[in-house]
């Protein structure tokens, strides 16, 4: 389920960067959500500079914004370190202004969330059952 989209402004970011900044998002993503990493998609969204604006202003300095979307029932305290912990690689891979990074965290119900087309519910009581069941 984690998904990962970050929303930049083309040119203000080498593409070497960007791809640094989706590698160390994902694998922080990962750690926090104590999930595969396989299982994170992580994205970067470019905006030509004329479609951005900050303050109604389209030529500002950078101020990137996140969106996490993580499968509902998740601990405040794990969301919260997730926010904290991606606004920290976004201002550090970057090298942008803290006050100028937004972030979103999308809670989707396992019941709205498919994977492999079968409800993320199923899916992870299969899994839950599997684990219990030990090796094979």
């Amino acid at each position: 389920m984690p998904i990962l989209e970050i929303h930049l402004v083309e040119g203000d970011h080498s593409p070497d960067v960007v791809a640094r900044l989706l590698r160390e998002t994902s694998r922080r993503y990962a750690d926090v959500l104590e999930s595969p990493p396989e299982r994170v998609r992580a994205y970067a969204t470019l905006h030509p500079r004329e479609h951005w604006a900050v303050g109604g202003e389209t030529h500002t300095a950078p101020a990137p914004y996140f969106t996490a979307v993580v499968l509902g029932g998740r601990p405040t305290e794990q969301r919260h370190r997730l926010l904290a912990e991606l606004t920290e690689l976004v201002v550090d891979v970057l090298g942008v202004t803290r006050s100028r990074v937004r972030g979103r965290l999308i809670q989707v119900p396992p019941d709205d969330w498919a994977i492999g087309g079968v409800p993320a519910s199923g899916v992870r009581r299969e899994e839950i059952a599997a684990r219990a069941a030990g090796p094979r």
